[in-house]
């Protein structure tokens, strides 16, 4: 079985990701094509989007949330993600069972004698007037009728558990600021969720399989439970096991992959990249090793902002007083400094609306 070693991951995952080469492709198409962009950071998946696309519009982003043809959800960890409709709807039901479960693991006391069926029951009646509330807004309607759980644990467990719920603009919008406001997935839509298998096969399951791996292979399962947070997938990846491909990692460890998936040559070139806070580039794996060294795994579930050089996390960036500034993580060579100041310039143009190009790299670690 062929051997991937770490740079041949990293460049797989940098053309899976669009990290490679910026595409020239529809922003609702490449939000699908990389599986959905964690979005718990309003503004992040701007830059997320424009690192990716060549020419990327904010103002088309914008107008897709406001078209409700891609809708800000919980969905994948029970994190916020950016989605399609198509997606939101096609795989809601397959996290059920885990959004319902991760509330129980952290507010279980709170839920004991309570009937969650009912619970949702009447949340879904709340909310069916098609009217975006607040969570507090719902928790105070119900509280009254199950006044057991604390507040915030009857909120977390009624959205997103519960009650399959959008965030709606102008939460998520270019330059807006809004807090959050919930409605019905199925309100909003105008569409039905689709519903769960009834002869016990999990078509959404063997579907999650091969988007995760389109987006982020070759990967293993542990990476594969590690990006979604569901249980039940041996049998979605047996059911699809022989369309797929094996190899293995530098570790033993067994990696599937699409067949026709991209996997270019260890030795491609790969620009200097700046990623948003929580990219799925990083976060979409159990083993980051093939993008970021384990000295500086924090910083990818600390909302650290990251620049890749030559495809691997080096150093992070922020913005100050109009400037991005950029922190080395280690020594960078000149044309590597050169190469983060030139994209550092195109990034600080993007975010300021073409009102500035200013970038500060700050010193290197001794």
């Amino acid at each position: 079985m062929t051997v991937l070693d770490n740079r041949a991951l990293n460049r797989a995952t940098l053309a899976r990701q669009l990290l490679l080469d910026r595409a020239d492709m529809p922003v609702a198409d490449a939000v699908a094509h990389v599986g959905g962009l964690q979005a718990q950071e309003p503004q992040e998946p701007f830059t997320g989007l424009w690192s990716r696309l060549r020419g990327f519009d904010p103002s088309v982003l914008s107008d897709l949330l406001v078209r409700r043809r891609v809708v800000r959800t919980h969905m994948m960890r029970r994190t916020v993600h950016l989605l399609t409709a198509d997606d939101a709807l096609a795989w809601r039901a397959r996290h059920d069972a885990m959004l319902r479960q991760r509330v129980l693991g952290v507010y279980r006391s709170d839920f004991e004698g309570v009937d969650l069926d009912e619970l949702a029951a009447a949340g879904l009646q709340v909310m069916a007037d098609g009217e975006p509330r607040t969570t507090s807004e719902l928790v105070r309607v119900l509280a009254e009728r199950w006044p057991t759980p604390r507040k915030r644990a009857l909120g977390e467990m009624l959205i997103p558990a519960l009650l399959p719920a959008v965030q709606t603009p102008p939460r998520g919008l270019w330059r807006a600021k809004g807090g959050v406001r919930n409605a019905l997935l199925t309100s909003w839509l105008g569409r039905e969720i689709d519903p769960p298998d009834r002869d016990g096969s999990d078509p959404a399951g063997a579907a999650l399989v091969r988007r995760y791996l389109a987006a982020f292979g070759p990967a293993a399962s542990a990476d594969l439970r590690a990006w979604c947070g569901l249980t039940g997938l041996p049998a979605a990846v047996a059911a699809v096991r022989e369309e797929l491909v094996a190899f293995r990692d530098e570790r033993g460890r067994e990696l599937l992959d699409l067949p026709d998936a991209p996997r270019p040559d260890p030795g491609t070139p790969a620009p200097v990249r700046f990623l948003p806070a929580f990219d799925n580039a990083i976060l979409g794996y159990h083993d980051r090793g093939r993008i970021i060294d384990d000295a500086d795994r924090g910083l990818s579930v600390a909302g650290a902002r990251v620049v890749l050089v030559d495809g691997r996390v080096s150093a992070t960036w922020t913005v100050e007083a109009d400037t991005v500034v950029v922190t080395p993580l280690r020594g960078l060579s000149r044309a590597d400094r050169d190469a983060v100041a030139e994209e550092g310039e195109a990034l600080a143009l993007f975010l300021s609306d073409n009102a500035g190009d200013r970038v500060r790299i700050a010193a290197e670690p001794h």
